[in-house]
């Protein structure tokens, strides 16, 4: 006997062929105004370090790199010089710098190709070794611990450091090209370590200067540094002659009373999915593993695909996802119920009888976290116990990457994917 095709198939069907399962929206036009709001705040005559380790925060480092270059960046930054390395073999030919290393580090493929080393140590004796052994002069700069107490010289190994680095100058194998540190409480404007940093800091650079070293970039502000810069009576102190910014190149406030908006920034990623089911289930229904979260009445979840194999946190119950059924007339932000799985989170969409596909949840565009009216990553962080840096680089390679524009359509057929 024949059957009869359901008379919703066609539109579940169209519902659910709209492109990826999940995906993260990186904005580049984003990208190009926080760029040049970073560009603004420091000046036309300080070099912009634009960060771009982790896969710039997740986000894409060899498109993110472009794109920053091309706002107005100076170098880019990374931690490894293996990252450094992708970005050189993705055509990049601007500066790049690399600070983190091991003694499994590659120090010769990083001089043929180019990059600029950070060195505090023993790392630096290992990048002059390596120089020697070729006709390559090497790249550096010098990292000072003025308190953050992680890799950089100690205050006491400084003037001893400052004198290798000069007599391996005057052998020509290396070339001292900046001076660094790292501030470890900016992000607190108000506590007293940061001046205190920054005095030393300036003792420790003028040392440099008296051992014979000429470093043509001095810098220590990150982003929480850079944008609080100008509340500071010595905010030249602070800035230097250059600065490295990593989280507000990617829109977000390092800031606790203050948002992106208030910071003059813009978030560039938007992370988003589709309902993959709706099912109606009666009052004391038991969702998600331990059963943490029991309906209070008859009600209608929504199945979301994404868990914490795709970097959402297992612990941020009770964080918003913003649906947006039949177009989005009717968009509503709901917080997560249950536990979150490794595949899938569950919202409650607080009545009954939404499963038939004239309300348009099936198949439904979904945000977890992005610009307008979305729920701000700060939401996901704080719901997981966390800070919105974790949440944006812990993003897995599950979850495609499409690039875009202001002008790009919203959805995700018209969106240009880049993983180079």
């Amino acid at each position: 006997m024949a059957t009869s095709t359901p008379e919703f198939l066609p539109e579940v069907i169209a519902a659910l062929r709209q492109g990826p399962e999940r995906w993260v929206n990186i904005n580049l036009d984003a990208l190009t105004h926080n760029v040049k709001r970073l560009r603004e705040l420091i000046g036309r005559n300080r070099t912009l370090i634009a960060v771009v380790k982790a896969d710039a925060y997740g986000h894409g480092a060899v498109p993110v790199g472009r794109a920053a270059l091309a706002a107005g960046a100076d170098i880019l930054g990374v931690v490894h010089i293996a990252e450094a390395c992708a970005l050189r073999n993705a055509g990049i030919e601007a500066p790049l710098m690399a600070w983190l290393h091991t003694p499994a580090t590659d120090f010769g493929e990083a001089l043929r190709q180019n990059i600029i080393l950070g060195a505090s140590g023993w790392d630096l004796d290992a990048i002059a070794y390596t120089a020697s052994r070729t006709d390559l002069r090497a790249r550096v700069h010098l990292k000072v611990d003025t308190g953050l107490g992680r890799n950089g010289a100690t205050l006491e190994q400084w003037p001893e450091l400052v004198q290798r680095a000069a007599a391996f100058e005057r052998a020509g194998y290396i070339s001292v090209e900046g001076i660094f540190t790292h501030l470890a409480v900016a992000d607190e404007p108000a506590r007293p370590e940061t001046d205190a940093q920054l005095a030393a800091f300036e003792q420790l650079v003028q040392q440099a200067k008296n051992a014979g070293l000429t470093p043509e970039l001095i810098h220590a502000a990150n982003t929480p540094g850079t944008l609080t810069a100008h509340d500071k009576v010595e905010s030249a102190q602070m800035l230097g002659n250059a600065v490295r910014v990593g989280l507000g190149l990617y829109g977000l406030s390092p800031l606790a009373d203050k948002t992106s908006k208030d910071l003059g920034l813009r978030p560039v990623m938007t992370f988003e999915t589709r309902v993959s089911a709706v099912k109606e289930v009666p009052a004391g229904q038991g969702v998600s593993y331990g059963l943490r979260y029991m309906t209070e009445k008859a009600t209608t979840l929504a199945l979301i695909p994404v868990g914490y194999a795709d970097g959402v946190p297992r612990i941020a119950t009770g964080a918003p996802v913003r649906i947006y059924p039949g177009g989005g007339a009717l968009a509503r932000t709901y917080p997560v119920v249950g536990r979150i799985a490794m595949d899938q989170i569950v919202v409650d969409l607080g009545q009954p009888g939404l499963t038939d596909p004239k309300h348009g949840y099936l198949g439904a565009r979904t945000v977890l976290f992005g610009e307008g009216d979305n729920p701000p990553v700060e939401q996901w962080a704080q719901a997981a116990s966390t800070i919105n840096y974790e949440i944006i680089t812990r993003i897995s390679p599950r979850v495609a990457r499409y690039y875009t524009t202001d002008s790009s359509a919203k959805t995700p057929e018209s969106k240009r994917k880049s993983n180079s």
